[in-house]
């Protein structure tokens, strides 16, 4: 049986002021998103549609933006909306911790269409590009959680090999769990990346990448659920799920609708112009 190491939060200091790991793997993620977004615009298909590099940049800053307003608000309107109704003003005290993945999806999405509407780019053509390189900024997010011994998984058999005791969980006893932010840094991190980008190899329809995102994060999200220790202010929900399993679930559809879509509309299109 493991036991968290319990790193320092702090990674080391610039002068007098202190670097947080969590900063650190943001910063990590955001560079992985240049790199990996400018090797998409260089395919021939996106730079075909004028895709360049300044596009990249651009598009780093609409997605942080909509990352944390988005994360933010969907964690005060998806897990503790009476609480902050209450108290309005800790809405903004981001400090205090407090985001949600699925309100910065929300988040990046109206940041996508309003890049795609300033610069002439249709949504689906925004969000196809950045699907695939979005994965990776997960896993170094899931990386933070574990480094701060946060997000701790559900009780485990301790004999489990990688049973971890997470100190900071405050159990009466030793409880071994599962490292679930670990679980969730190769799911939803690194698989869905391979196959992601995989896929990102060859054109596909439109929407057809975006749809098959929200279907590989919605799996992904909610097997690992079943590992990660729900809420404590809120516990499991209907037919035993998490909250995360619950609004994982419209993801997965809506990716499903959304690759049907694809495929049918681009198999209509060479009908269509063969009849022309």
């Amino acid at each position: 049986m493991l036991v968290h190491p319990q790193f320092d939060p702090v990674a080391f200091h610039i002068w007098k002021w202190p670097i947080h790991w969590y900063g650190l793997t943001y910063l990590a993620a955001f560079v992985l998103f240049l790199v990996l977004a400018n090797r998409q615009v260089a395919r021939p298909w996106h730079a075909a549609r004028g895709w360049t590099r300044r596009d990249v940049d651009d598009l780093l800053f609409y997605g942080v933006l909509g990352v944390v307003l988005g994360g933010r608000f969907g964690y005060v309107l998806f897990y503790k909306p009476m609480e902050y109704l209450s108290h309005p003003g800790n809405i903004l005290a981001v400090w205090q911790g407090g985001m949600s993945f699925h309100g910065g999806l929300l988040g990046v999405i109206l940041a996508m269409a309003f890049f795609g509407w300033r610069r002439g780019y249709r949504f689906f053509e925004v969000t196809d590009l950045i699907a695939p390189c979005v994965p990776t900024g997960l896993a170094m997010g899931r990386l933070g959680n574990f480094i701060n011994g946060e997000l701790w998984g559900r009780p485990a058999d301790p004999g489990l090999p990688w049973a971890m005791v997470f100190p900071q969980a405050h159990d009466a006893v030793l409880t071994p769990r599962h490292p679930s932010q670990l679980y969730q840094f190769l799911g939803e991190g690194l698989l869905l990346f391979v196959v992601l980008w995989l896929f990102s190899r060859k054109p596909r329809p439109m929407a057809a990448m975006s749809g098959l995102f929200l279907i590989g994060y919605g799996l992904m999200r909610f097997i690992a659920e079943y590992f990660r220790e729900p809420d404590d202010f809120l516990g499991l929900r209907a037919l035993g799920w998490s909250q995360g399993q619950w609004l994982s679930v419209p993801m997965i559809v809506a990716g499903i609708v959304m690759m049907v879509w694809a495929y049918r509309r681009a198999a209509k299109a060479p009908q269509a112009a063969s009849s022309a």
